[in-house]
Formats: C-alpha cells, sequence, structure tokens
C-alpha cells in the first residue's frame, strides 16, 4: 500500500500525487497517469502493481488544477464528470497539467537515485504519456494504454524523445483501427500493439475489461520498462 504525497510544480502549483514504494532498492521509477476518473482505486492498485515489479510509482492527481480530491468510478455519470473535467484541464494555458507530470517525475528521481523513470498512462493518461515522451527530456522511456487523441494529425506529427511503446484495442469506438494505422506510419519507430479488446481493456473494474489483452499488454510493458528503465 501506498500513501499521499504533495508535489510542488514549478510554477508552485500543489498536486497530491500517490506513491508506492518497493521492497528492497528499486530498479527505477514509473509515473503512472490516470483516466478521466481520477487517481481512484484502480489507478492506486495500477501503481501497487509496479511498485510489486520493483519500482517506484507515483500517481499525480491530474485534475488538482481544476477541482480537488477526484476520485469517480465508472458509471454513466462519472463518465460525464469526467470528460467536463478534462475538457477544464485542457483549456488550461499550455503546458497545463503537463508541469504536475514534470513534477512527478523530478519527484520519482529523487526516490531512485541514479535511476530511470518511465511514464504509463491509460485513457486520456494515455495521451498526456505521449505528449510527456514529446516534451519532457526527464523521462526514459513511455508506455500508452489505448491514448485517446494521440493518433489524430496534430499528435501523431509530434517527435518523442525517448522510446515509446503503445497499446490500442480494434474494438475501441474512441480510437478507430484507420487513426491508429495512420499513427504507426507517422510514427515508424513507437512500438505499437493492437489487441482484440475495447476501450479501457485493462481497468478490471470497468465493462471492457479482457484479462487476455490485459495480461499480454502488461507482458510487454514490464518486458519494455525492463530494458529501458532496469
Amino acid at each position: 500500500m501506498g500513501s499521499f504525497v504533495e508535489l510542488t510544480a514549478v510554477d508552485g502549483a500543489k498536486t497530491p500525487a500517490y506513491v508506492a514504494m518497493p521492497e528492497g532498492k528499486p530498479r527505477g521509477a514509473v509515473v503512472v497517469l490516470q483516466e478521466i476518473f481520477g487517481v481512484n482505486s484502480h489507478i492506486r492498485s495500477v501503481a501497487d502493481r509496479y511498485a510489486a515489479q520493483g519500482y517506484v510509482a507515483v500517481a499525480p492527481a491530474m485534475f488538482a488544477r481544476v477541482k480537488a480530491n477526484v476520485e469517480l468510478g465508472y458509471t454513466e455519470e462519472d463518465m460525464q464528470t469526467g470528460f467536463a473535467l478534462k475538457g477544464a484541464v485542457e483549456a488550461l494555458p499550455e503546458p497545463g497539467v503537463l508541469r504536475d507530470v514534470e513534477a512527478a517525475v523530478a519527484h520519482a528521481a529523487t526516490l531512485v537515485p541514479g535511476g530511470k523513470v518511465g511514464v504509463v498512462g491509460f485513457c486520456w493518461g494515455g495521451l498526456m504519456t505521449w505528449r510527456a515522451a514529446c516534451t519532457l527530456p526527464s523521462v526514459s522511456a513511455a508506455v500508452c494504454y489505448y491514448g485517446g487523441g494521440m493518433t489524430g494529425e496534430k499528435e501523431a506529427n509530434r517527435q518523442a524523445l525517448c522510446p515509446v511503446l503503445a497499446h490500442f484495442g480494434s474494438k475501441d469506438h474512441y480510437i478507430s483501427l484507420e487513426s491508429v494505422e495512420a499513427f504507426k506510419l507517422a510514427q515508424p519507430k513507437v512500438e505499437v500493439h493492437i489487441y482484440e479488446a475495447d476501450h479501457g481493456f485493462n481497468c478490471g473494474q470497468r465493462g471492457s475489461y479482457s484479462a487476455a489483452a490485459a495480461a499480454k499488454a502488461n507482458e510487454r510493458t514490464l518486458a519494455f520498462f525492463a530494458q529501458h528503465l532496469g
């Protein structure tokens, strides 16, 4: 089990973050970026699982600039609330919430002296992971799970500063296969995998959960982080 700490971004903004520590010496650190539902029980469990694999895991509350203490479930009402909060955060002047991602990466780095820090994100967090990979030199590796919006033309034209792995579902009604294929063409250096699954397939609390896809994506993610973080 982890605990919450307070991060301070370069502009002075304060952001809570859930931190899970491994037993023994960390092999590296992973910043976990939330869906549109806040740092809820699912995201905390994801962080705990990375800690169990030997990584320091830091999950910043990415809605903190617009609303504190957001922890949503997966009902239709929660979905609408999450979309509204995402819209409010996306409307912030650039770089917006990327400052909080940067603060999380910096904090994680202090917990693994001399070690490397990766980022993994889900849904909207997958998009923010892609943006972090393209803008933050302090990120050593990035894994995007069904990053909503990252396959659009604007995002696909960005250039990553570190190795990137991306997971998508072939049945995802938010991200078309056509856009994923276009992204692959625009980003030949990004390792892209497509699963017979829907959006949110990694989350056991969602109806779209796919145990098989989640297990395979996790296997690939852990191998990717082992290669690039240690």
